[in-house]
């Protein structure tokens, strides 16, 4: 008997299971479909010997020192803060938009804020409503750098134009009048010193825990004995999608290994334009290794394939308004992380969401310990207690 299921063992899945074990002494299994811990966050060493990371770059970044200090627990830290340029007109400009962008677009050579701030507003379109990504961009730098910068990389990352999407997805992006070329201005920028895939071992390397990986939540649910479920996979998939499927956006990744020590200045060159590809990204600026050869990825958006990113439109979050309601009438099963409640968040986002998650559910009238909570030492590459899907 396990006091939890816990479906996904990417970071909403993986913290529930933590905390779960080691702060209140429950039982947990945690299983995932694919064949390794960390979800999308997942790296590993290549055969060449250099650390990549499957599904494209997770670069972690988070203001919420409650989560920083929680994940410090099981790794510590390289510094590193993240810088994007883009591929236009035959330059590399930095993206977000900043001082150094519209000086070398434009030849031009402003040196305050102020006057990028005129240039701006000289720019700029007046819209009545800002309802949509294109009107984010337009109303805040014109139609020009919305063209060469925004649209066509929006068009390919969504299969969609801006004018057709949420507001929230361009207005996570920042225009500067500084020349601040950092992706994130967030208190804390680091990356795992040893990997993701080592932090998600530590945090599931308990005597509570065990792991199947490669499962089928079908029927390891049926062969199996839980008192309550926490579920971070679709939301849809989950109730057989019974209003229909919920759009997502996917990703294909062509890795490849070259000879050369380093192919780029920086970690990710974005290609708004010409290109089927949306950026480049060469892990070794990430992860800080040392080695004669580079590996890079190429990630070209679909509509096929595994669900990565919920396509924020009001038809969709309409169709989720469904799905939620659904969800919050079903007894002892709890939804969180990006699949569950079709939410763009990022890391950091859904390991505070997970771990408030916890707090309600020990807060509630009926959690009631299953043993003595326990503080056993985390062992650094202990490796995963884990059953395999045949043993049920």
């Amino acid at each position: 008997m396990f006091d939890f299921l816990v479906v996904g063992a990417g970071f909403a899945g993986a913290v529930v299971a933590e905390r779960m074990a080691r702060c209140y002494g429950k039982k947990v299994l945690v299983i995932d479909r694919r064949d390794h811990v960390g979800g999308n966050a997942y790296d590993h060493c290549n055969k060449e010997g250099i650390l990549v990371h499957r599904y494209g770059p997770h670069i972690f970044h988070t203001n919420a020192d409650q989560v920083f200090q929680y994940l410090s627990q099981f790794t510590s830290w390289r510094p590193y803060e993240h810088r994007v340029l883009a591929s236009v007109d035959g330059k590399l400009v930095p993206v977000p938009i900043n001082r150094d962008t519209v000086n070398r677009l434009y030849n031009l050579s402003l040196t305050s804020d102020n006057e990028v701030e005129a240039f701006f507003a000289s720019r700029a379109e007046a819209r009545p409503s800002v309802r949509t990504s294109e009107d984010v961009v337009v109303s805040k730098v014109g139609r020009d750098l919305y063209e060469k910068l925004f649209r066509n990389y929006t068009r390919k990352q969504w299969g969609k134009d801006p004018s057709e999407l949420d507001a929230l997805v361009t207005a996570r992006i920042p225009v500067r009048t500084n020349s601040d070329d950092r992706y994130f201005t967030d208190r804390h920028q680091a990356m795992p010193k040893h990997g993701y895939t080592r932090l998600f071992e530590n945090m599931l390397d308990h005597d509570n825990i065990r792991v199947a990986l490669g499962c089928d939540f079908r029927y390891l649910a049926a062969n199996v004995h839980y008192r309550s479920l926490v579920y971070t996979g679709p939301v849809d998939e989950f109730f057989d999608f019974r209003f229909g499927e919920l759009p997502y956006r996917s990703l294909r990744f062509q890795h490849e290994t070259l000879e050369t020590e380093y192919l780029q200045p920086v970690a990710v060159i974005n290609y708004p334009n010409e290109h089927g590809y949306t950026r480049i990204t060469e892990f070794k600026h990430l992860t800080g290794q040392i080695h004669k050869r580079t590996s890079i990825v190429y990630e070209f958006p679909s509509s096929e394939g595994d669900p990565y990113y919920p396509v924020p439109t009001p038809e969709n979050a309409a169709l989720y308004k469904r799905y939620a309601d659904l969800a919050a009438a079903t007894k002892n099963v709890h939804f969180v992380g990006r699949l569950a409640t079709y939410k763009y968040y990022n890391m950091d986002q859904v390991v505070a969401q997970a771990l408030t998650l916890c707090k309600h559910l020990a807060a509630a009238p009926d959690f009631a310990l299953s043993a003595e909570p326990t503080t056993a030492a985390i062992t650094a590459g202990a490796g995963l207690r884990a059953v395999s899907a045949a043993a049920g």
